[in-house]
């Protein structure tokens, strides 16, 4: 049994962690409303960039002139997995559920007979996929110094994966992130971004408009732009969940830690309890020997 000094450092102990998690929870809320706010505000822009490439490359759709980042290589014998997770780590599943997904479809794809290689984004995804899968990793993207992501930031990775491509190192890309929702909810996903793909929106867009120049030619210079946008988009979805997540397992930790000094309060006191009454025994034995 624990003497009362340990038990009393070890409430002070929790107390102390607690402070610290109750500091994290509150920094983790004021800055998910900042990224909340980004990524939101870049869902329209992007639902209508992909609703017009979706109308332009209907329309390109089998031609001989298709740009090659629409068409694709021919093959699908080579995927680059770009796994996009956070430089810390204390927020609950975030990292690991994106990670989990990554293995798994690079375990499917190597069972399929397939080349993988992973590019990856972010420290904590590096260090979850690197002990099963090192031996396929090609590049890491490290944002450790970023404060605030930008858009710059998704250039310099679109630029990086366009290069491969272009250099016929892999011929399919697959981005890695986790959508966010709310607090409590992320959805690790999963999205094509080379070859291009586009939902095809009601209506279509092609048959309202005319193109000058040619459909191939805007497709030409409007995909790399594409690629740029979705990984942009995957970043400011990745630091809203982050946030949410860290905040979610921050007020469990806590309130965990509330819930455990309660417990050691109550073992202390009776411990105390405990000592005092065999203090008294001791005395009153005491007195009735003399």
């Amino acid at each position: 049994m624990p003497s009362l000094k340990d038990l009393k450092n070890r409430i002070e102990s929790v107390k102390s962690t607690r402070k610290i998690t109750k500091a994290m929870q509150m920094v983790a809320a004021a800055k998910l409303r900042r990224a909340q706010d980004a990524a939101e505000a870049a869902r329209p822009y992007t639902e209508r960039f992909n609703a017009v490439m979706a109308g332009l490359a209907s329309g390109a759709a089998g031609s001989p002139a298709a740009p090659k980042l629409l068409s694709g290589t021919g093959s699908d014998q080579t995927h680059l997995l770009v796994v996009m997770t956070a430089e810390r780590g204390l927020c609950g599943g975030f990292n690991s559920n994106i990670a989990k997904l990554a293995r798994q479809t690079a375990q499917k794809l190597l069972a399929e007979g397939k080349t993988v290689k992973i590019l990856t984004v972010g420290k904590k995804g590096r260090d979850a996929i690197k002990r099963d899968y090192g031996n396929h990793f090609v590049g890491h993207v490290d944002l450790t110094e970023v404060k605030r992501v930008g858009y710059a930031n998704a250039q310099d990775i679109a630029k990086d994966v366009l290069g491969r491509f272009d250099a016929g190192e892999f011929d399919i890309a697959t981005i890695f992130y986790a959508r966010f929702e709310n607090v409590v909810t992320q959805h690790p996903t999963a999205q094509q971004i080379i070859p291009a793909q586009f939902e095809e929106t009601e209506g279509g867009e092609s048959t309202l408009y005319d193109y000058e120049p040619s459909e191939d030619a805007i497709l030409a210079d409007l995909l790399p732009r594409g690629v740029a946008t979705q990984i942009f988009a995957a970043l400011l979805e990745n630091a809203a969940s982050e946030q949410g997540a860290r905040q979610s397992a921050m007020d469990n930790a806590t309130r965990n830690a509330g819930e455990m000094i309660d417990k050691l309060t109550i073992e202390f006191n009776r411990s105390r309890q405990a000592v005092i009454t065999n203090e008294l025994i001791e005395i009153i034995s005491g007195a009735e020997a003399l």
